[in-house]
């Protein structure tokens, strides 16, 4: 028996099976199994390996990578959305940082693409709960990188729980980058209560509170309140956004960015 070709077949296979996913946001055991060549049970042994993983999740008669109001897609998935829309909004965030500053950055993917930017504007200390932030500038000479610790979630890729959120009331910052995962009216949710306990810590930190959101969050609705938009002292959204949504932000006077992105 050639173990280590079992192996690579199973790997290019579970590799298949996320690119499926990728490309259509959900995939059913049979139609995988049909696709691949294998047995259903060898697809459920696969799909169990990716769950393990946090790339993934299993639903009745497949696997997916879309959120629900009560779960939220993995960072794996997550990070491939939008990725224009947050390129250009976290560009506009960056502009709001002054060097010597102490900001407070959150785990989610839109704050994750100002990583990039923030060296050219060092000296700075920065506050996360999220490892790839921890992981991408604390080698940078000049970033002062504080991790605020706590329970790591795979899922997520960073920490939460009551030590972080202790971590994150013992500090004092300039400014919060932050995102949600939904916008419901003028109201943002988020799947998980944990981490909506993180992110109304580290709102109670800082100065100046920017929420970071793309316009494909709006009009979608999610289990837990995080916060009014109102709560927020800038909101910094993409020019996809409904003209709707546009005229209820103005009207409730809610300080907002549009950057101009172009649509797909």
């Amino acid at each position: 028996m050639d173990i280590q070709g079992d192996q690579s077949a199973g790997e290019i296979r579970r590799r298949q099976i996320l690119n499926a996913v990728i490309d259509a946001g959900t995939a059913q055991i049979d139609e995988l199994a049909a696709a691949l060549s294998v047995s259903r049970m060898t697809i459920h042994r696969d799909i169990q390996q990716l769950v393990e993983q946090g790339l993934v999740r299993k639903v009745h008669g497949g696997v997916t990578s879309l959120a629900s109001s009560l779960v939220e897609s993995t960072i794996f998935f997550r990070s491939r959305q939008e990725e224009a829309c947050k390129h250009a909004i976290a560009q506009k965030a960056v502009s709001l940082v002054e060097p010597g500053q102490a900001i407070v950055l959150d785990d989610s993917t839109t704050v994750a693409a100002m990583l990039p930017f923030l060296p050219a504007l060092k000296p700075l200390t920065v506050i996360s709960n999220g490892l790839r932030v921890i992981q991408t500038l604390s080698g940078e000479a000049g970033m002062r990188v504080i991790s605020l610790g706590g329970t790591y979630v795979a899922a997520h890729d960073a920490f939460f729980g009551l030590l972080c959120e202790q971590a994150a009331q013992s500090l004092r910052a300039n400014i919060l980058f932050m995102s949600s995962s939904t916008v419901h009216g003028l109201t943002a949710f988020h799947q998980d209560q944990d981490i909506v306990k993180a992110k109304r810590t580290l709102m109670e930190t800082v100065d100046f509170r920017v929420l970071l959101i793309d316009s494909s969050k709006f009009g979608r609705t999610a289990l837990h309140r995080l916060a009014a938009l109102s709560e927020f002292d800038l909101v910094i959204t993409d020019s996809n956004l409904p003209s709707e949504t546009r005229e209820d932000l103005e009207a409730s006077n809610i300080r907002h960015e549009i950057v101009h992105v172009r649509r797909a």
